[in-house]
């Protein structure tokens, strides 16, 4: 179920397995540029109520839209010329944009609000297999159970037994992914993180 990949240069062997993983509706777990997170292909309805189950979360509750370029986030986001010059200038990187969504986005993850959570990660392993994929992975993040982030992949493999692979990129970070809502026209930090706010405010 653990899968060591090299987080700079993935194999594409392990990459096409993870992708079979994905296509099958299964869940996996990844490296990113902040913490590991938990995910599965977004257009696949089983597999996201499953990722919910897996968490123990809410519907209410907003997952992540991890794409694999600027280009990407354009069919499940509205993006502005004002939003677009932020996220040309922050992406890839440690932060998660909130836009509104655009019609292609399920309705089972879209809001109440109808915008949705925005990463380009940093990470070749979540990037590549998000455009392999050919659309985005939904995601959420690893954590214990008094929500600090899971660092070590074998942990995220004994919180999570309903995983069907985890890709081990080493060690995660501890530092969440820095929130920032765009989706009302101006710059709203939800959540400071990882992704340094200087240059948003």
């Amino acid at each position: 179920m653990i899968l060591e990949i090299n987080p700079e240069h993935p194999e594409p062997r392990k990459i096409q397995r993870a992708l079979d993983v994905l296509e099958k509706g299964g869940l996996i777990a990844y490296p990113t540029d902040t913490v590991y997170g938990l995910g599965c292909d977004l257009m696949n309805k089983g597999a996201v109520e499953r990722l919910y189950q897996l968490k123990g979360l809410s519907k209410q509750k907003n997952l992540a839209f991890i794409c694999h370029d600027l280009a990407d986030i354009a069919k499940y986001a509205v993006v502005d010329n004002w939003a677009y010059r932020i996220l040309r200038h922050h992406l890839p990187g440690a932060y998660a944009f909130i836009l509104p969504a655009t019609r292609e986005v399920p309705k089972m993850v879209l809001s109440k609000q109808k915008t949705v959570g925005i990463r380009v990660p940093d990470h070749p392993v979540v990037t590549t297999l998000a455009r392999e994929l050919g659309r985005p992975i939904i995601s959420t993040t690893a954590t214990d159970d008094e929500g600090e982030p899971l660092i070590d992949p074998a942990e995220v493999r004994d919180k999570y037994r309903g995983l069907d692979l985890i890709l081990d990129g080493g060690a995660g970070g501890h530092v969440p992914t820095t929130v920032v809502d765009l989706s009302q026209g101006h710059v709203e930090i939800v959540r400071e993180g990882a992704g340094s706010i200087d240059e948003l405010q």
